[in-house]
């Protein structure tokens, strides 16, 4: 007999389907979890004071949303719970994009980082203001708003939880100021010896009587990005992103950025587009990450009783609810095989942010922090942000997430259960 002194494991996951790219694992596994960390990864694990069956399941290292904007209330309308988005809706960490700057990262450690249940890390804007809605006032995104060296020395003091830039460089931005703002993030990248991270796709409208090219704006603009720097939106649907509108073609300037290291996260956010997204798949372009890009301007949140009640009911939302897991699935429809998806929001998720020594995979020895999934056969309706409709034979949904010892349940107001998600078709 088998004491609890003696057991082996603290809690034993029984029966999943381990997928974890990094470790080169895809089959079934039992995971042995003991003091917080993974202990044992195999057939047949036995000894555990806990267990839980997850028979059907997928059990994937704890997933990684690389694009969130979680600074709730400082950055207006865009942030959102983080918890919502991370642990209540499948995703153990979280990569908030753009909302604490060098004036506001003291607040988004204290308010934000230190209660999640979630690990929220950041791209730390360029601009002084961070992300307050700057796609409503453009003049606090130009080159006047960015102080290099005290966002250096922010990034610096505060490396535990800043693990980039976050700048922009689309055709509104370039008719003001052309591409001054992004050679003075990459000023603060080289001081902090951070990546940046690069939005593309118009967010403003252009200045002046003289036409802007969205091309030439984005050749101007990957010629000033190194290797481990990340281009965003590569399938936007707004003017300015991968594929050419004169020519339905990738740019050029693109293919030789991504040949030289350039990484590419889908953030998908209002840009998403199912044919900007077949026509750059087609050309070649796979993205190495994949962020959700969430923010309370693409999702419609209830908050029943609240004050802000009429604040949340959004008509202009353009996914309404979403998730992680709801963008894996559309990866899954596009073609994309489900190990590659999984790599794009475990391990190459963990280099983009500089942390494959914590986290990515399901290594012995690594912090439990697992994320297990459903892929529910059917016929699911899924909707662009162009309104394009297209039919999916499966979707992810997520079952729990551990982190920390801690069980969460997918309970977000963000997370649609797969029926009100994606309907399914007649």
């Amino acid at each position: 007999m088998v004491t609890t002194q003696s057991k082996k494991f603290d809690l034993i996951l029984r029966g999943g389907h381990v997928v974890d790219p990094a470790a080169g694992r895809d089959g079934l596994f039992d995971v042995g979890i003991r003091d917080g960390k993974i202990a044992s990864v195999r057939k047949g694990l036995k000894g555990a004071k806990r267990v839980i069956d997850v028979s059907g399941g997928y059990v994937l290292p704890g997933l990684i949303d690389t694009h969130a904007h979680v600074y709730r209330h400082v950055t207006g309308r865009f942030g959102l719970e983080a918890d919502w988005i991370g642990v209540r809706s499948g995703v153990a960490t979280l990569v908030d994009q753009g909302g604490p700057s060098a004036m506001t990262i003291a607040g988004f450690r204290n308010f934000i980082v230190e209660p999640a249940a979630s690990r929220v890390v950041s791209f730390i804007s360029a601009y002084l203001v961070g992300g307050m809605e700057g796609h409503l006032y453009p003049s606090l995104h130009g080159p006047e708003q960015i102080n290099v060296k005290h966002t250096v020395k922010a990034a610096i003091a505060n490396r535990d939880i800043v693990k980039g830039i976050k700048v922009h460089a689309e055709i509104g931005g370039a008719s003001r100021w052309g591409v001054e703002t992004m050679v003075l993030a990459k000023e603060i990248s080289h001081g902090a010896g951070l990546p940046i991270y690069v939005h593309l796709g118009q967010m403003w409208p252009t200045k002046g009587k003289k036409k802007t090219n969205p091309d030439a704006v984005i050749a101007q603009a990957v010629d000033l990005m190194e290797e481990g720097d990340i281009l965003a939106h590569p399938f936007t649907r707004h003017p300015g992103g991968f594929v050419s509108a004169e020519t339905g073609e990738v740019l050029l300037a693109v293919r030789k950025a991504i040949d030289r290291g350039v990484r590419v996260d889908v953030g998908h956010g209002s840009h998403f587009s199912f044919e900007m997204a077949r026509l750059a798949l087609g050309q070649g372009i796979v993205p190495n990450t994949l962020g959700a890009d969430l923010h309370g301007y693409n999702v419609t949140v209830p908050v029943e009783g609240s004050h802000d009640e009429a604040y949340w009911k959004n008509p202009f939302a353009d996914v309404a609810p979403f998730s992680l897991a709801i963008a894996m699935t559309e990866l899954l429809m596009l073609g994309m095989s489900f190990s590659n998806i999984v790599a794009m929001v475990t391990c190459n998720a963990a280099e983009m942010i500089g942390m494959s020594d914590e986290l990515g995979t399901l290594a012995r020895g690594r912090a439990a922090e697992i994320t297990v999934v459903d892929r529910v056969a059917g016929s699911w309706e899924l909707r662009d942000n162009s309104r394009a409709v297209e039919i999916a034979n499966e979707v992810v949904v997520p079952r729990f997430v551990l982190k920390d010892g801690v069980q969460h349940l997918p309970d977000s107001p963000l997370l649609p259960a797969p029926v009100e998600a994606s309907r399914e078709a007649a």
